[in-house]
């Protein structure tokens, strides 16, 4: 199986979990889904919500759906972003864990519409051209970039919340918060500016899928009956998988690429 496909995968794999943990406690996703608890028919719009995820993450596991699913959960993430983290973040841009919380949802975006940009084709419903191509494409890696950064400064500013989740049998756990943050920061820019863009979406990729393995699996394991763990599990699991899809759709283009950086240094000697 192409690495493409094993990161869809995944991807569907989170998205299947997360909808039937909806589905099944009649709620969304704790924090990464802040809905008010005095939402009128919220128990409703959680299982709506859940069978959206679900739905979406069978569709992406079959070939002949894959593209409709990636279009209907980006809708999703989307609207996900805009409703429940954008406000937040508007009201308190100060905060950075505001901004660090939209940017993971940025990365579930950025996932769903690489995959919708690979796949979708005209005359294949639904297709719309402005969301699909190279150009689609390019747009998606971009929002991905500009997502890490903040999610880096998210470990650095509070570097002891981030530490107190590294495993005690590592040493130096704080230096660990730091070097993931800067970690984040330097991917993203790298992608940002096509300096090594393929090698850098496959680091972080790698590093965010350790993060799942070292920290929240242990989670599950101590504590199999909680919705917190499995839902912290999944998301952090999501999250990889888009890390995953983006870093695969780089696939055609050399580990070792500067490609924008080396068009400006060519265009700074012509001047």
């Amino acid at each position: 199986m192409r690495s493409a496909d094993s990161g869809r995968a995944v991807f569907a794999l989170a998205f299947v979990v997360l909808g039937l943990l909806s589905l099944f406690s009649g709620d969304f996703a704790y924090v990464w889904q802040p809905v008010p608890p005095g939402l009128p028919a919220r128990a409703v719009l959680a299982c709506l919500s859940g069978a959206v995820m679900l739905l979406g993450g069978v569709g992406l596991l079959l070939r002949r759906t894959h593209a409709p699913a990636s279009f209907v959960l980006l809708v999703y993430t989307l609207v996900w972003l805009l409703v429940l983290h954008v406000p937040r973040v508007i009201m308190g841009p100060q905060h950075e864990v505001n901004w660090g919380g939209c940017a993971e949802i940025v990365t579930l975006v950025a996932g769903c519409w690489t995959l919708y940009a690979c796949n979708a084709r005209p005359g294949r419903a639904p297709y719309i051209a402005a969301l699909s191509g190279a150009n689609a494409l390019r747009m998606a890696r971009l929002a991905f970039a500009l997502a890490l950064p903040l999610i880096g400064l998210e470990h650095l500013i509070y570097a002891k919340e981030t530490a107190d989740m590294v495993p005690a049998w590592l040493p130096y756990r704080m230096g660990w918060a730091y070097v993931t943050g800067i970690a984040h920061i330097a991917a993203g820019f790298a992608m940002a500016l096509d300096v090594l863009p393929r090698l850098a979406a496959t680091l972080e990729a790698w590093m965010m899928g350790i993060f799942t393995v070292l920290v929240w699996m242990p989670m599950v394991m101590a504590a199999p009956s909680q919705r917190f763990v499995w839902t912290g599990c999944m998301i952090s699991l999501v999250i990889t998988a888009a890390g995953w899809i983006v870093a695969s759709s780089y696939r055609d283009a050399p580990w070792l690429s500067f490609s924008r950086a080396r068009n400006r240094v060519i265009a700074l000697a012509l001047r």
